[in-house]
């Protein structure tokens, strides 16, 4: 036992979680991942000497089991970063139930399971929660509606938390990220490129044309933003929703046609390019 900080965070196999487990233990926190991949998982408690622990987190026993070993092995907990996630493509009409059930137990279901076990000992902290939504829960995005639906709902669930637990000492904020260079995103951005017949470097580029800082994100980026909110320097942040997009979610779907690099092209020719929206369809 020593007298670090503690933090589980969710999902810290990959992308945003493993930034956030690295950009923590410089920070001299004790930093706790859990996920369902070993390999992945065990590669980056070596790289940054975080703590693995095999879970899923869809399963309420394995949440508990999670913070109980937590605690047997730290001696508190003192944050969560609810940052896993998954996405399964399909508008209302074509979800299938078990992909909307497969995003309702791990976008939603999980963290809620993860925050009530955690709970009583947040709150003999004074702890802190941050929730890894998503751009797609402040602007609805075509073709993912359960995503969207979950993401959306984790930003409330989180804002409950705060107001409910508030007055105890409890922070919850959500934070909300665009496009940002994981590799989830990677794997999206060459299988968009290849449609096109383009690089991931230019289909990234096309995804942020009209993002004003005109580029994607990196998860270290997020993870920055993560760990100043679970820290001491945030301490009257609360109950905040905040997007990490490089000011996408700002932008006027209406003045996008009034943009110099836009070209009108007719439906035939924006059809001529599978799964790439019109607005995108027309940046140079």
């Amino acid at each position: 036992m020593n007298n670090s900080s503690v933090a589980i965070v969710s999902g810290g196999g990959t992308g945003i979680g493993a930034a956030t487990a690295a950009t923590l233990r410089d920070q001299g926190w004790e930093v706790v991942i859990c996920g369902r991949r070993p390999d992945v998982l065990n590669e980056v408690a070596r790289s940054t000497g975080s703590h693995p622990i095999i879970a899923d987190v869809s399963s309420d026993a394995d949440m508990k089991r999670l913070v109980t070993e937590t605690v047997d092995k730290f001696g508190a907990l003192n944050g969560l970063v609810l940052n896993a996630g998954i996405v399964r493509p399909g508008a209302a009409g074509d979800l299938s139930d078990v992909d909307w059930h497969a995003m309702l137990s791990t976008n939603l279901a999980g963290p809620f399971y993860l925050i009530r076990a955690a709970l009583p000992h947040l709150l003999d902290a004074r702890g802190s929660i941050v929730g890894v939504a998503s751009a797609a829960a402040l602007r609805a995005t075509a073709g993912i509606a359960g995503y969207d639906a979950t993401k959306a709902a984790l930003t409330m669930l989180i804002q409950s938390v705060a107001i409910d637990y508030g007055p105890d000492g409890i922070r919850a904020n959500s934070v909300c990220p665009g496009w940002t260079r994981t590799e989830m995103a990677d794997m999206e951005m060459s299988e968009f490129g290849s449609e096109l017949g383009v690089s991931r470097e230019d289909a990234y580029e096309l995804a942020t044309a009209f993002v004003p800082s005109r580029r994607p994100g990196s998860s270290s980026e997020v993870a920055a933003l993560i760990s100043w909110l679970l820290s001491d320097q945030a301490s009257y942040i609360n109950a905040a929703t905040i997007p990490v997009d490089g000011g996408l979610v700002a932008v006027e779907p209406g003045a996008i046609a009034f943009d110099p690099r836009v070209t009108v092209r007719s439906n035939s020719q924006n059809n001529k390019s599978p799964g790439l929206p019109s607005h995108l369809a027309a940046a140079k």
